[in-house]
Order: C-alpha cells, then structure tokens, then sequence
C-alpha cells in the first residue's frame, strides 16, 4: 500500500482538455488537426480586457502586445476598442494546448509579471479572459481550499473517533489507514494515467494532468466509506474487548463478523464505479478506477490485514488514553444492550 502511494508525489492536478476525449471522435480529430497544422493559437486565444481607453492605458496596451509578439509562448495579438470606446481588448494567441502545461503556465506569467510591468504605474488593472484563464481559475478555486477542507475533516473525524472509542491511538490509526487508502488511490491514478502503466490493458487514455476535481472527490468518498467500513469493524472489536478484556480475541471476533459484510458492501461499490471507469470521458475513467481500485485494496488489504495487525501488535496500547482526556463522555454507538425498538402502534 505504501508502494502504491509514492506515486502520489509526482501528481499533477490540471484539465485534461481535448485530451479527455476518446480519440476516436471526429471532433477531437478535428481540434487535433487545427493544431497541427495551424499552430499559431488562433483556436482558443487569451484576451486581456481594460476598462478605460485613456492614451497611457492603451500605450501600456500596445507594449503588452509587442513584448507578447516576441514571445514564443504566445503570438501576434490585435487591438479591439468598443464602439463607446470605455473598454479596449487585447487578443494574443496562446501556443499548444489551451489547457496543457505550457499555456496555463503562460497565462500565470502573463498575470503575474507581464501584465504589471506593462501597465505599471498605472493603477488600471488589466483582466485576462479566455479558455487557458479559465482553466486556471477553476484549478484555483477548486485546489485552494483544499487544505482547509482536509484538515477540518482529519480534525473532526479524530475528535469523534476519541469520544466514541475513548482511545486516541484507535482514531489516530484509523486516520492514518484511511489516508493510505486514498494515497494509494492518488498513485495509482499516477501510474496509469500519467506514467501510462496498464493503461493498455485497462482501455484508458494517457493524459499529462488527472483533472482538477478528481482527486477531492475521491478524498471525499473513499474517506467517508472507509471510515465507515472502519468504525463498523472497530465497534465489534471494541465490543469485544469490553465482554474478555482480550484484545487478540476481541480483533479475531470483530474481523470474523464483520469480514463478509465489509467486503461484500465494497464489491457493490466497485461494480458501480467500475462502470464509470469502462466510459469514454478520462474524467470519469479517472473517478472510477480510482474509487474502485481504492475500495477494494482498503476492504481487503486494509481491512484484513493491515487493521489486525496493528491492532495485535500494539495490544493495550490499542486502548490508550491519556489522563487529561477522562473527561471525555462515555459514547455507546450501538446503544444500551437488550435494546429494541419500540412497536409500532
């Protein structure tokens, strides 16, 4: 499982573009054609929007596009004014794909650096429209709060296992094993789709980018059905032990009853996202093979293997918690024993 997640460290996070499509498909032959032989980037071109046409403004215009003109990243823009002349468009050609690697990293220079020398002192603050800003954009928006996103799930998630296990080594375990999981996911991904391994055999498309959302996602649902799949097997094993007082003979009972369920609930989900991975989309190849494959290592591997054994090797560790944590409420997820629904009336 750790040999699966090295990977992860060379993912790259973009948009696939056309390269998302089957290849068979006339429209992507045609897009492919365009640029080959047309590569001048007149297809999905950048363009750099200022609202106001004072003469500084548009000689700032004007340098922006000579310096652009010399750049082998873009090509030989033209100068638009509106017919109310309050808004004045720059439009430059972006070279090779407009989402690939080169272009987004052109479109960032052009924002970061270009654009403020040109326009510099100038206070007007020029806007950069167009399918590579986009692109950027939307990376942006859907990788910046990523951080914030996985640690109030990591924290809550250790919060809630303490109380309900009243044991910080089983929540921090059980953490770090789901992490596995979808870290193995990630390199997996990279494999196949990036470094091209098995993608013959799978039926998928190489891609230089797994696409933006893909990987949040997957976060979002392999952590939330292996937790799940965790707490189950843990409340029998806490169950267990609490009855003996043994924890070998606790986790030889919580895997035995709970192994045909857990791996049972896991083959419905890796059916159904294994149709998505049989699609056309990369996207949704990419979404599929990764909670599919994720899924089963974790109700196998995992869930099996991995969780006993660190649980039989840390004996009573396992139930560890410190003394400045007993204030922590006594939580039973299963309710008192003996407990039955009321009848229905």
């Amino acid at each position: 499982m750790i040999a699966a997640a090295i990977p992860v460290f060379g993912l790259h996070i973009g948009a696939s573009g056309v390269s998302t499509l089957p290849d068979r498909l006339p429209s992507k032959q045609g897009y492919l054609a365009l640029q080959r032989d047309f590569p001048g980037g007149d297809v999905n071109p950048v363009r750099i929007v200022v609202p106001e046409t004072s003469p500084r403004v548009l000689a700032a215009l004007r340098r922006t596009a000579t310096v652009l003109a010399v750049d082998p990243r873009f090509g030989p823009g033209t100068i638009e004014i509106s017919p109310d002349r309050q808004v004045a468009m720059l439009t430059v050609p972006v070279k090779g794909d407009a989402v690939g690697k080169r272009a987004v990293a052109a479109v960032r220079d052009l924002r970061k650096r270009i654009l403020p020398l040109a326009f510099a002192p100038s206070p007007v603050k020029p806007l950069v429209g167009g399918k590579t800003a986009e692109n950027v954009d939307y990376f942006d928006a859907v990788s910046s709060p990523a951080p914030y996103v996985l640690a109030f799930v990591l924290g809550l998630t250790l919060i809630l296992l303490t109380v309900v296990f009243r044991s910080i080594v089983i929540a921090a375990k059980a953490i770090l094993l789901n992490l596995l999981s979808v870290g193995a996911a990630y390199g997996l991904l990279v494999l196949v789709f990036l470094h091209g391994y098995a993608a013959d055999f799978f039926g998928f498309q190489r891609v230089y980018a797994i696409d933006a959302w893909v990987p949040l996602f997957l976060f979002s649902v392999l952590f939330g059905l292996s937790m799940d799949y965790q707490v189950f097997l843990l409340s029998r094993i806490r169950e267990r032990y609490d009855q003996t007082g043994d924890t070998t003979d606790a986790v030889i009972h919580g895997v035995a009853s709970t192994a045909r369920i857990i791996t049972g609930a896991a083959l419905i989900i890796v059916a159904v996202f294994a149709g998505f991975a049989r699609g056309d989309l990369v996207m949704f190849q990419q979404m599929g093979f990764g909670v599919a494959v994720a899924l089963l290592l974790d109700a196998t591997i995992i869930r099996s293997v991995v969780l006993p054994s660190a649980m039989q090797l840390l004996g009573r560790w396992n139930w560890y918690l410190p003394r400045w944590l007993d204030w922590v409420p006594r939580v039973n997820v299963e309710g008192p024993a003996g407990e039955s629904a009321p009848a229905p009336r």
